[in-house]
C-alpha cells in the first residue's frame, strides 16, 4: 500500500481527489494550508519525514490570475518558492512528485494545440510564477510528473461552472467572451488520471498535458453549462468579443493530448464531462 500526501486539500482538485480516493486501497493524507504552509520548508520537511510518504500530489497554488498581477510577490512565493521547497523535500526523502501546472505557461500565439515540449512563454504573473515552479522541479527531481491542465471546474470552491449556474438561477443576462479558445477540464477527469499515475506506476516521468478532448470559447463553455442545467434560459447567454481583464490571457491555449493518450485512453470530450458535472450538481442541490 502506498502512502500519498495531497497538498492543497481544500482546493477544488484536492476536494475532488478526497471523494474519489475513498475507493482506492492506498493511504491518502490530505493537508490544507492550515495543516502545512509550503512556503515553510522546515515544517514541510518535518511532516514529510514523519509521514513517510511515497507520493506527493501538489494541488497547492496561488490561482487568482487577476490578483497575481497586483500581488506577484505572493504568487511567486507559493507557486515558485513553495514548489522549490516541495521539490527539495521530495528529493531528500525519495518521494515521487505529481505537480499540477497550467496552460497559462504558454503565450497563446499559435493556432495548433500546444505540445508539452513547446517553448513556454507566459504573458502574465500567474503563468510566470507557475513556470518558475516547473523549472525548480525539473532542476531538483528525476521522479516527477508535471501535469499542465486548463479551465478547471468541479462541485467545489469557486469556478466558472458554478458561477454560471448561480447567475442563471438568478435570471441574470450573461455576456461571455468569445476571444479566448481553450478546453474546460473536469476535476473528476483530472483526478482519475492522477490516480492512474499512482496505480499504473509505469508511465515515464516528465511533463504531460491533461484536459478534456476538444476545445471551445468561454462563451461556448457557458452555453453548454446552461444547455445542460436549464436549456430554457439559453437566450440569457450572449457573446461578446473582448472582456477587459487586468491580466493578459493567452488567446489560444488548447493542449495537445497525444503524449498523454498514448498511455491513458480514458479522456472524454469536454461536453460529456460538463454534462456529467451538471447532473451531479443537480443531484447535490435537489
Amino acid at each position: 500500500m502506498k502512502k500519498i500526501a495531497i497538498l492543497g486539500a481544500n482546493s477544488q482538485l484536492g476536494q475532488t481527489l478526497k471523494v474519489l480516493s475513498k475507493n482506492e486501497e492506498h493511504e491518502f493524507i490530505f493537508l490544507s494550508r492550515k495543516d502545512l504552509d509550503i512556503t515553510d520548508k522546515k515544517a514541510l520537511s518535518e511532516i514529510f519525514h514523519q509521514l513517510g510518504v511515497h507520493y506527493c500530489i501538489n494541488c497547492a497554488a496561488y490561482t487568482d490570475v487577476e490578483g497575481a498581477e497586483k500581488n506577484a510577490k505572493e504568487a511567486f512565493s507559493i507557486n515558485a518558492e513553495g514548489v522549490k521547497n516541495i521539490s527539495e523535500t521530495c528529493q531528500a526523502y525519495n518521494i515521487k512528485l505529481i505537480h499540477i501546472s497550467t496552460d497559462y505557461v504558454f503565450d497563446g500565439k499559435q493556432d495548433i494545440p500546444y505540445l508539452s515540449t513547446d517553448a513556454a512563454n507566459p504573458i502574465n504573473e500567474y503563468g510566470k510564477s507557475k513556470l518558475k515552479g516547473e523549472l525548480y522541479i525539473q532542476d531538483q527531481l528525476k521522479h516527477y510528473y508535471i501535469i499542465r491542465t486548463s479551465w478547471l471546474y468541479s462541485l467545489f470552491g469557486k469556478n466558472f461552472l458554478k458561477s454560471i449556474i448561480k447567475k442563471i438561477n438568478n435570471d441574470a443576462v450573461l455576456n461571455i467572451t468569445t476571444e479566448e479558445v481553450g478546453t474546460p477540464t473536469s476535476c473528476v477527469d483530472l483526478s482519475k488520471f492522477i490516480l492512474h499515475l499512482i496505480n499504473d506506476d509505469s508511465m515515464p516521468y516528465g511533463i504531460y498535458n491533461f484536459s478534456a478532448n476538444g476545445s471551445t470559447t468561454w462563451f461556448g463553455f457557458a452555453q453548454e453549462i446552461v444547455k445542460c442545467f436549464n436549456p430554457k434560459k439559453l437566450d440569457k447567454v450572449t457573446p461578446i468579443g473582448k472582456f477587459e481583464t487586468f491580466a493578459k490571457r493567452p488567446r489560444f491555449s488548447v493542449l495537445n493530448l497525444h503524449k498523454t493518450e498514448s498511455h491513458y485512453k480514458k479522456i472524454p470530450n469536454w461536453q460529456k464531462s460538463v454534462m456529467a458535472m451538471v447532473e451531479n450538481y443537480k443531484i447535490r442541490i435537489s
